[in-house]
């Protein structure tokens, strides 16, 4: 054979060999990643091409799937009520994607998962029946939260302290997840967008804040804890005035006719007094406040409810004058509802802590479970004897103190306001809190419930969290022991 000939076949069939090897790479280790690429159009096409399981509120879909007009995807989602469970939800968008539970759950919710295939199936990769997605979220809590926030802007959480089921969510303003469903809701999304109150952001667990004065039943644990005060109601070494230590700082108390001078602790939740916080927090050191804060759920970094919550901050690297203003919620302490729902439910709960969850199971389209979330997965945050004491003086916060306008007949409540400041030298308008629990007299029915109030459009001086947040709450807390 000629040379040049010989050498050109043993070229041409090094070539196909490489192109064979390079076949069979891309067939063999590069098929799931094109599969999974989210340019992948096919993904979308087939995702979108039958109807999407639901979302169950308390038996009932808040989802759906409407048939399109001629697009190859065929099918498109909706809600019901959208604007109400947008916070538990999330939105699933042929455009933009999925977040939330829709996110967290699309291949249960499209058919893909391989849990819901049979073993046929799985040979032949056919789609299967989609499943559901099944939430704790009590409607009437749910709407009660979602209308008495109405236009402020702000974010609501309760849960039941026993078996830290979510019984609601909210956050507010809302959006209808069906306005960005489809291709062609381009001016819808960048209106979201570009809303200046961040309607896409789920306050409720995604923006931590300074919680204010209801931290201090963080530092009021921390203290009965740590041997500091025997009891709530032991007289505390607290000048009043008291001024920041290592510096010329006077910490004044909203109302300067407060009994807050030595008072107890029972006595400076009432009336929320400043001077006896920042000294305990002072006297106990960043450290012992640390602990008690992570046992309560701070610095988290993986709290998922199954949605993931923004890390709440209890701060580290502080003197002694920034560690006193932590003791009040203030200096970098971030919190959110969520978070704050979890310090009242742990109280409420004889000191133990029940993992926070909003799905109770995910099931086929047969109803088979899939998946599901236990109740009362619980770890011991304080003593019950705390937990006890700080109750007690929770409730004297509401039937005496701060938090009167939380009260519901025939029911015990406790709770603890909060006014956190808001920008340099507070020059915004300050959040406005309340975190609180209740229980029913005749039925032993509980829930734990924490408000925020970013913006309410009320004058400056008639922002407090019990004028704001504290309504809030004892229409929720109202809602759940009635159902």
């Amino acid at each position: 054979m000629n040379k040049t000939i010989r050498r050109a076949s043993v070229f041409c069939l090094l070539m196909v060999l490489a192109l064979l090897v390079r076949a069979t790479w891309v067939q063999a280790y590069e098929a799931r990643a094109l599969a999974d690429d989210e340019h992948n159009r096919r993904n979308t096409i087939a995702q979108y091409a039958q109807p999407l399981g639901d979302i169950i509120v308390a038996g009932s879909p808040v989802t759906g799937s409407k048939e399109t007009d001629g697009d190859d995807l065929r099918y498109k989602r909706t809600y019901t009520q959208g604007d109400l469970y947008a916070a538990v939800t999330g939105y699933s968008s042929q455009a933009y994607g999925a977040t939330q539970l829709e996110g967290i759950y699309s291949d249960v919710l499209d058919g893909t998962d391989d849990r819901l295939k049979n073993p046929a199936d799985m040979l032949t990769g056919e789609r299967t029946d989609p499943g559901d997605v099944l939430t704790t979220i009590d409607p009437d809590v749910q709407k009660a939260a979602y209308e008495a926030l109405g236009d402020d802007r702000g974010a609501a959480v309760a849960m039941d302290p026993e078996s830290g089921r979510i019984l609601g969510m909210v956050s507010s303003p809302s959006y209808d997840p069906s306005d960005i469903s489809g291709t062609t809701d381009g001016d819808a999304w960048q209106k979201l967008l570009d809303d200046t109150s961040k309607p896409l952001v789920n306050r409720a667990l995604r923006q931590p804040l300074p919680p204010g004065s209801t931290f201090k039943l963080v530092v009021a644990s921390a203290a009965l804890e740590n041997g500091l005060y025997g009891s709530v109601d032991e007289p505390t070494d607290s000048p009043d005035p008291y001024t920041l230590p290592g510096t010329s700082t006077v910490l004044s108390n909203e109302n300067p006719s407060a009994p807050c001078e030595n008072a107890t602790l029972r006595t400076a939740l009432q009336y929320s007094c400043n001077n006896v916080f920042a000294k305990v927090a002072a006297d106990l050191g960043q450290d012992k406040l640390k602990a008690m804060a992570d046992a309560f759920g701070f610095d988290t970094e993986e709290l998922d409810v199954p949605v993931r919550a923004s890390q709440s901050v209890y701060p580290t690297g502080m003197d002694k004058a920034q560690t006193a203003l932590t003791g009040i919620g203030q200096f970098e302490v971030t919190a959110t509802p969520m978070q704050m729902a979890m310090v009242s439910a742990a109280l409420a709960n004889g000191g133990e802590l029940a993992s926070p969850h909003m799905v109770s199971k995910v099931t086929d389209s047969d109803g088979s479970t899939l998946q599901e979330f236990p109740d009362g997965d619980t770890e011991r945050v304080v003593k019950a004897s705390t937990a006890k004491q700080l109750r007690s003086a929770m409730v004297t916060v509401v039937d005496e103190g701060t938090g009167s306008n939380a009260k519901i007949d025939g029911a015990k409540v406790g709770g603890k306001t909060g006014t956190a400041q808001n920008g340099v030298d507070n020059s915004n308008t300050p959040y406005a809190w309340f975190t609180s629990y209740a229980k029913d007299d005749s039925t032993g029915k509980q829930v734990a419930v924490a408000v925020v109030v970013e913006d309410s459009g009320a004058a400056r001086s008639e922002v407090s969290g019990n004028g704001l947040a504290a309504p809030i709450a004892q229409k929720m807390m109202k809602a759940a022991l009635k159902g």
